[in-house]
């Protein structure tokens, strides 16, 4: 067949598409809404979060139903939601939930500098009465919730996750290879030259701690996440700061490595120290240049 008969066949099936796609966001919109009640989720440091909170000062909400760390293809819709997840959040609160426990969550997205919020829903029914887990297997997907004045929560709409949906470019950009998305092998780790990955966590030691806190979020523009005692977690531009009372002014980076072992033998090889070891997999390090580092083995 002629390239400009088949172009022209390409173009056609596009605008049927096209159409198609308009009818299927007709009849989720037209689903009449579902009341569902105030679910609690767990965050790091035994605290909770409901759903309602999750809203904050928006009156709409994503939460995206993700497998949890051990997916390497929810980890990469995950991976490109952070890249627009500045956009989202204009419109909507926006949340990853996964059946990960939330320590995991936390390194994993450090790792991966995912810039979202996430929920562990491990000891939660959230996800199996919303339709995202069938007996113990755990589905990917999308529910969407907005909230009225009297505080009610309701469930809008849903979609599900899979290879060439809507929610992650690259399938569609593998069928415009030669070799097609076919054989494609999605991985979790990420391409470095380096098997030190930085993450997005930089702890800063201050010894005027109430001031510090108060000048990085009037001065810098940083937003408060959490505190603890002795301990802020500030964030800007998709890093965490944490602001911590000390005997002195330190600033700390952190990396994430594969085997913490053999790192640790290069690292020492080469003139490092550790100053603290929390356990066999997370260690404080100063390199013999200035830098002092959190290093755990991911």
């Amino acid at each position: 067949m002629e390239r400009s008969n088949l172009l022209s066949q390409i173009e056609q099936l596009e605008r049927e598409i096209y159409e198609k796609k308009k009818q299927l966001s007709n009849l989720r919109q037209s689903v009449p809404e579902q009341q569902v009640r105030n679910y609690e989720f767990e965050l790091t440091g035994n605290k909770k979060v409901s759903l309602f909170d999750l809203f904050g000062d928006k009156n709409e909400l994503f939460v995206v139903h993700n497998m949890g760390k051990s997916c390497s293809y929810c980890t990469m819709w995950a991976d490109g939601f952070n890249g627009i997840y500045h956009h989202l959040i204009d419109q909507a609160s926006f949340v990853v939930a996964s059946p990960d426990a939330p320590e995991v969550q936390e390194n994993f997205a450090a790792e991966r500098k995912w810039r979202f919020p996430m929920i562990s829903v491990k000891e939660s029914l959230f996800t199996k009465e919303l339709g995202f887990q069938k007996g113990k297997s755990m589905l990917p997907g999308v529910s969407t919730f907005r909230k009225d004045d009297q505080g009610l929560i309701y469930l809008h709409a849903q979609a599900p996750f899979g290879p060439g949906d809507d929610y992650c470019v690259t399938w569609s950009l593998f069928d415009l290879l030669p070799s097609g998305a076919k054989d494609v092998e999605v991985k979790n780790k990420i391409l470095t030259d380096s098997d030190f990955q930085l993450t997005n966590n930089i702890a800063i030691g201050v010894t005027n701690y109430e001031d510090a806190i108060q000048f990085y979020k009037t001065i810098f523009g940083m937003k408060v996440e959490k505190t603890i005692e002795n301990e802020t977690m500030l964030s800007m531009s998709g890093v965490n700061f944490f602001i911590e009372k000390g005997d002195s002014n330190n600033v700390f980076f952190e990396f994430a490595v594969g085997n913490i072992d053999s790192a640790k033998c290069v690292l020492l090889e080469n003139g490092c120290k550790i100053t603290m070891e929390y356990n066999e997999k997370s260690l404080m390090i100063t390199d013999p240049f200035g830098m002092r580092f959190h290093l755990f083995e991911s």
